[in-house]
């Protein structure tokens, strides 16, 4: 697993998709939009901010890692 990466970069760090802020769990940056649900890997220390090497994940899976990290999709939190 990965060294957390630093909080004030992770601050500036957004989905290159829907440009959401991103949470990071292990090994992985996890868009906090549920449209795209997408998660990029973080190698070696290094945020991999690609699309093309992002996973998109199911409806199911997406919910259950933003609730397990007090984290509810962007949508859900704007006003």
């Amino acid at each position: 697993m990965s060294e957390p990466l630093d909080p004030e970069l992770l601050k500036i760090l957004v989905c290159p998709e829907s440009k959401a802020p991103l949470v990071q769990v292990e090994d992985w940056l996890y868009s906090t939009d549920p449209a795209t649900r997408r998660r990029y890997p973080v190698r070696d220390g290094i945020p991999i901010m690609l699309i093309d090497e992002s996973e998109v994940l199911s409806q199911e899976d997406f919910e259950r890692v933003m609730s397990e990290h007090g984290t509810r999709g962007v949508s859900e939190t704007a006003e």
